[in-house]
Order: C-alpha cells, then structure tokens, then sequence
C-alpha cells in the first residue's frame, strides 16, 4: 500500500481531509471488504493527487487556456475507478465489488476511456467549466453540502451565493448543450436536439410523446435531458452518474446521509447511517446496543422486584425458578426479554396453580405452538409465540428515469432486533441491480433485504434504513408486500 501524499501547506492538509473521506466513502462502494477498501483509497489518493498538482504546474507555467481538468474531489473519485480497472486487469479482482467488476468489462465502462466526444456528457460539461465554478457545482449539488459550508471552503461570500450557484447551474448546462450537439448522433437523434432543448428549459412544458418514446430508448439523449433539465431535483444523479460512473448514484445517497450526520442536521439510527467506514460505525452501534440493553435490563429488572409475589431474587413466589431465564443474565437476546418478559409472565402462575404444578413459562426453545411464522428462519430473532412484532415500512422513490429507479426502505419496529430480514415483492417485473447498507437476493418477483454487518442491531422503536437502484420496463407501482423477519408490516 502506497504511502499517503504529504500536504505541502495547511490549507492543503484541511482539502486532503475533506477528499480523503469522500474517496474512502467511493472506495467502500468499489470493493468486497474494508481492508481492500482502505487499500484501493490509498492507491487512488496517490495516483490522484499527482495528477492534480501536475495540472496546477501546467497551468501555472502556461499562459495561453488552461487545460479541461476536473475539481479535485471528481478528480479523486475518478482515480478510484481507474484504480480499480487497473486491479482488474492485475489480476487483483477478487477484491473488488463483484457488479462493479461486470461494470468494468462492459461497454459502459469503455465510454470513460474512449474518444472524447462519445464520453459521458455530464463528465464533458463539468470538464469545461472554469474549475472554481466546477468545485462549486459538485460540492452543492452532489456532496449535498449547506450553501454556508460551501461559501467558508470555497472562500465566496454567503450572501451572494445563491445567485453565483443558479448561474453556474446555468453555466452547466450550457456547456453540456454544446457538448450534446457536438456528439456524434443519428439522424433522428438531431432531430430531437432543439426540441430536447426547450423542453427542459422549461419547469411547465410538457414533453411531447414521440420524444418522451425516444428518450426510452436512446441513452445518449436520455443522459443529455438529465443534464439540461436543472429542474426536478434530477442534476445531482445526473452529475454523479456522468463523472463517476458505477455507483453513482450510491455513493449520491452516502454523501447526503454523510453530510446530514456530520453536519448535525439530523442523528439517523444506527441502521440508515451507513458511514464510509463499517468498522468504526460497527463499534458505534455494538456501544449503543449495549447501553439500551443495560437500561432496559434495569427497568426490567426494577419491574419484576416491584411484582406482587415477587421476592426480590428473581424467584417467584410460587417457586418456578427452574427453566426461566434470570432477568440479569449477561447473556440475555434483547428481542426475546423485550418479547417474553410481562407481568403477567412473572405474576400469574402463582396465584392460578400450585408451584408444582405452574404452567410452562413462555420461551421460545420449546415446541411451537402454532402462532409462529412459518416463513421465520432458525436465524432469525426468536419473536414471541403470542404476538409478531409491529412494524410500519415507508417507501421513498427517489428518483427515476426511462429505464430505472432510485427508492429507499425505512422500516420502524416496536421492538429491538438483533437482526432483521426485510421482504417485499414487485408487482412489474422490477429488477434490483444495487443495494446499499443491505445485501440483497431475488427471486422472481420476491426480495429479500438482510442486514449488513455494521447494522444488525435496532433499538426498540428506532428504525432500520436501505437503498437501492433497481431496472423497470411498461410501468413502476410500488413494492408491497413488505414483511420484517417473516411478519407483515404495514405500509
């Protein structure tokens, strides 16, 4: 692994900390685990860094027009991808992520390497944009940052930037026009161009069927209308997407999420933070589980002390003290004592039967009787035979285009879990091609979301999150269906 640039000034120390989370944050993305992550980080930083200050030397030393080049966090993100072609190619591709390996042996990759004028337009328009009116672009519309943290890193004031960044929105998307009709295209797709072109200058116009058909089938004027449409809230995706290539728009939703988190705009639970570091936010979450674990343990504990009956050692008054489980036992599952754990559990027997004679406490390692899922795996956290746990799923589109879709799961339970498996089906023949902060299988119409190992853990009323980017053809209604650890939850 390559040692990391030294930065030649403060000022350079304070933007290598900022291009140094977002390239490990794409990196994670890329690769199988997080020592690979961390690996490809180092090498693409390296690679990255030369390239941007051999630039800036060009630039410096040159006094006729400057070189196309990008702003250094896109710059950095793209030395990722090319490190990981590279690892590919070496023979190193069992660490890299296995869809991004497809990626990168399609003709979707060779768009990026291949003659300029057939490369992607949002990487083209970004490209040709003066690199400070570029920097700003990226870091308002895809690092999702506040305009006030934009303005103090790019030295602008406040005040004015409002203005500045519609006119450099403006600015992009003349660029890209340029761009659109330098391309190479067919008869029928120049046909389109001028009406494309007014079409998305506009916020009420309508576009016609023979060009909405069109746009359904032809990437490359599906990808010029996103980039020319600054409207809609679809120019981040587009930007992201066009320069960074594969998990594009994943690594849009991370630095959103990122942004929220480290900037105090909102604390997400544990299982929708999805940091660019599993392993820090792993030991995040295993603290905060145990802290709500000991909280509830000592309510818990309190309540059956305070019981009728109760004698103050964890022993019922009528005796049974044989099979269940003590309230403070250190290696308690927090779904089962959430679930088994009542009043009603503790009290009743004694005063119905002879202590001899007490009913079966409720446990979930004898038989089932009955009121288990059947759809439950041994794997699963053991749910309590008298009732599933409540659950209410919110399903977010986030974006869409003529042949995709971005959406979001959030699924808040009544219940603490040690783990979690989400199901739902798709009523259209969807297809799931990306998944983030889940590992995901399908079957037919069917999908199931599992737990990443940094977010297997949700507290009692908090909520678990997930993303994907999925393929849609004829239409796009809704996921239904949804169920959580085998039970139906509401939507």
């Amino acid at each position: 692994m390559p040692d990391l640039p030294t930065p030649q000034d403060a000022t350079e120390a304070a933007l290598f900390s900022e291009c140094w989370d977002a390239v490990l944050s794409y990196a994670d993305l890329c690769t199988a685990g997080s020592s690979a992550a961390k690996q490809l980080a180092a090498e693409a930083f390296s690679a990255g860094i030369r390239e941007a200050r051999e630039a800036e030397a060009i630039t410096f030393r040159s006094a006729g027009r400057r070189p196309a080049r990008l702003p250094r966090i896109p710059l950095l993100l793209t030395a990722v991808r090319n490190t990981a072609a590279a690892w590919e190619e070496s023979g190193q591709g069992h660490k890299l992520d296995p869809d991004l390996r497809l990626w990168l042996n399609s003709d979707k990759a060779a768009r990026f390497a291949g003659p300029p004028l057939q490369r992607p337009l949002a990487l083209r328009g970004l490209r040709d944009m003066q690199e400070p009116d570029a920097a700003l672009l990226w870091l308002a519309e895809v690092e999702a940052l506040p305009q006030a943290v934009v303005a103090r890193r790019l030295g602008l004031d406040p005040a004015t930037l409002a203005e500045e960044l519609t006119q450099v929105r403006g600015v992009f998307r003349d660029r890209c026009q340029r761009n659109h009709l330098d391309t190479p295209m067919d008869a029928q797709c120049r046909s389109y161009a001028r009406l494309l072109d007014a079409v998305t200058r506009s916020t009420a116009a309508d576009t016609p069927g023979d060009l909405s058909r069109h746009l359904a089938t032809c990437v490359n004027c599906a990808e010029a209308a996103a980039c020319l449409r600054l409207h809609g809230g679809g120019l981040p995706g587009a930007l992201a997407g066009g320069v960074i290539g594969w998990g594009g728009l994943a690594y849009l939703e991370r630095r959103r999420r990122a942004a929220e988190v480290r900037l105090g705009a909102g604390r997400p639970e544990a299982a929708d933070a999805g940091p660019p570091n599993p392993g820090a936010h792993k030991a995040r979450v295993v603290r905060n589980g145990l802290l709500v674990a000991a909280v509830l343990v000592s309510a818990l504990a309190l309540a059956v002390s305070m019981m009728p009956g109760g004698t103050g050692d964890g022993t019922a008054a009528g005796g049974e003290t044989s099979d269940r489980r003590p309230v403070a036992d250190p290696g308690f599952s927090l779904p089962v004592t959430a679930a088994t754990q009542s009043p009603t559990d503790s009290a009743e027997p004694s005063r119905s039967a002879p202590p001899e004679e007490s009913p079966e406490p409720k446990n979930p390692k004898p038989e089932p009787q009955g009121t288990q899922s059947s759809t439950a795996r041994e794997d699963d956290p053991e749910p309590s035979p008298s009732a599933a746990p409540a659950c209410q799923v919110v399903y977010d589109l986030v974006n869409e285009w003529p042949d995709g879709f971005q959406a979001t799961v959030t699924v808040t339970t009544e219940e603490a879990l040690d783990d979690w498996r989400v199901g739902w089906s798709f009523r259209d023949g969807q297809t799931v091609g990306q998944m983030w902060d889940a590992n995901f299988a399908q079957n037919g119409s069917r999908i199931t979301a599992e737990a990443a190992d940094y977010n297997r853990t949700v507290p009692a009323g908090g909520s678990l999150a997930f993303g994907f980017i999925a393929s849609w053809e004829g239409e796009n209604s809704p996921a239904a269906d949804f169920t959580l650890n085998g039970d139906d939850c509401a939507s």
